[in-house]
């Protein structure tokens, strides 16, 4: 192996800039060969080496620069000597090794925490050597991941849905980081450009269906740090935590709640669904044994805040605070029947039949608050009391996913016959307030429901792919009349996209009847 090392002059550990890390270790690599050439220096030297002679100088520019001061190039080339009928051909890669990815605090105290990668390497070459080296075994599993995708996608909804799930799998892990020791092991996830927290309890939610698909020990590794979090004092509300950190690569906690979002009960709300979730496609019950005062706390918070929601934010905060949300307060009531089979699960019948009861309560009236009964077609309110308004009543999924059976099969197929009436070229707007969409939450409305509004959905996602004129990493949030940004500040490369796998993530679990 021969490669081209190269990092910042001047490191700072767990700091970003442009959502660039400022600390770690680039390595350029190719396999060592009889014809192999390599140079570094400025762009023009370099590139006119290997026009002038086809080779390069075996040289390297050791002078630390800025980058647009004559250009720092890596540059390695190869003499395949004449061209033949005999293919040939030569492996690259990238690596950038971090040792220490991330500070935490567990409560003991910020420490860094390791590049999992380090409980096989000792040393940055030794990994990547490995990593180069295992080019056709990690080629090979990247097809057969590739190509069970896309059996399952077009088993499910046909190649419009793999057009979709196909861009989702690189950019949700591209937000994950793997980190730990032999004992413990973590996920910490980027809230990528919309402001970089730390394991966003709400970005997580809607990135979860692709997770869970494939793996949901991901979810648990990624539910890890939150739980830590709270239980170990460095959250003193006793509503759900929103975040564990700033911005990454930063998982501080929020011991002082200054200036954190809180969306109380939707994070709630989120991390009950999710652990059950959780534990019903791992059978790990020890895992809410542990966790069950804590879990315990949030559902009796939602036992008082979650029929009727004060005004506050939910996961689209970008859109505002609201009072009354209807959608909010089905997530809460759902989280309520979660909670009882958590407490059934844990011996704690009594809890178990209380939540139960409550969130029965809470759905009946729900029905009459949420649900505009005079309009034709009937469908669900933004918030209690506003006939005339509607929006994407995405948390119904969770009711499918965990089969919680709460909400009457007849709220399905009503929202599934409303949703057709209110489609623009580029889908159905988040709720009446603007025109733009959220295309995770979209896909979770298709997920349940009927054959023609589900298909319709995911046509219409695959039509603004093709057409939207975004120039980036796919975006979540766009204008449904243009398929353009929506007019705030891009959402780039995030992870929530994982939502759009929430039809194979239902898959194995069914619309209950």
């Amino acid at each position: 192996m021969a490669y081209h090392h190269f990092a910042l002059q001047d490191q700072a550990a767990w700091s970003e800039v442009n959502d660039q890390a400022q600390w770690g270790d680039w390595y350029y690599a190719s396999s060592d060969a009889a014809g192999l050439t390599h140079a570094s220096g400025s762009d023009s030297d370099v590139r006119n080496q290997f026009i002038t002679n086809g080779t390069l100088s075996n040289t390297e520019d050791t002078n630390y620069r800025a980058i647009n001061d004559d250009y720092p190039v890596f540059g390695f080339a190869m003499d395949y000597g004449n061209v033949g009928t005999t293919s040939k051909n030569t492996i690259f890669s990238m690596f950038l090794a971090q040792q220490d990815p991330i500070q935490f605090n567990d409560g003991s105290g910020l420490k860094p925490v390791p590049s999992y990668w380090l409980t096989q390497y000792s040393n940055n070459q030794d990994a990547l050597a490995f990593f180069h080296n295992d080019f056709r075994n990690s080629f090979t599993s990247s097809v057969n991941l590739d190509q069970k995708i896309q059996n399952d996608a077009v088993a499910v909804n046909g190649q419009d849905y793999l057009t979709i799930v196909s861009l989702a799998v690189r950019q949700v892990f591209g937000a994950l980081h793997l980190v730990g020791d032999s004992q413990n092991q973590y996920v910490f996830l980027k809230e990528i450009s919309s402001n970089g927290n730390v394991n966003t309890a709400d970005v997580i939610f809607p990135a979860s269906p692709m997770l869970f698909y494939l793996n949901p020990t991901w979810v648990k590794l990624l539910l890890d740090p939150l739980y830590i979090v709270q239980q170990n004092g460095l959250w003193p509300e006793n509503f759900a935590i929103h975040d564990i950190g700033f911005h990454y690569p930063n998982a501080t906690g929020h011991a002082d709640t200054t200036g954190v979002e809180n969306l109380p009960v939707e994070e709630s709300g989120d991390m009950i669904i999710l652990t059950l979730a959780y534990v019903q496609r791992s059978g790990d019950t020890g895992y809410i044994s542990s966790r069950y005062d804590l879990l315990k706390q949030w559902a009796d918070y939602l036992v008082q805040n979650t029929l009727i929601p004060a005004m506050q934010m939910s996961t689209d905060d970008f859109a505002g605070a609201l009072q009354n949300q209807t959608n909010l307060a089905l997530k809460g009531i759902i989280a309520l029947e979660a909670m009882s089979n958590i407490a059934n699960m844990t011996g704690h019948s009594s809890d178990g039949a209380n939540y139960s009861t409550t969130a029965h309560d809470y759905i009946a009236q729900w029905q009459t608050l949420g649900i505009a009964q005079d309009a034709n077609p009937r469908h669900s309110t933004l918030a209690y009391g506003q006939n005339d308004t509607h929006g994407l009543l995405y948390n119904l999924y969770a009711d499918a996913f965990v089969q919680t059976n709460l909400v009457p099969r007849s709220v399905y197929q009503m929202q599934s016959d409303f949703y057709p009436t209110i489609f623009n070229t580029y889908g159905v707007p988040l709720d009446t307030r603007h025109s733009y969409t959220k295309s995770d939450w979209e896909m979770w409305c298709a997920a349940i429901s009927d054959t023609n509004t589900r298909n319709q959905f995911i046509q219409v996602l695959a039509k603004w792919i093709n057409d939207t004129p975004t120039d980036g990493p796919a975006t979540d949030l766009f204008e449904t009349t243009t398929g353009d940004y929506w007019t705030g500040p891009p959402f780039l490369a995030r992870p929530v996209v994982g939502g759009w796998f929430s039809l194979l993530a239902l898959n194995s679990t069914g619309i209950p009847s």
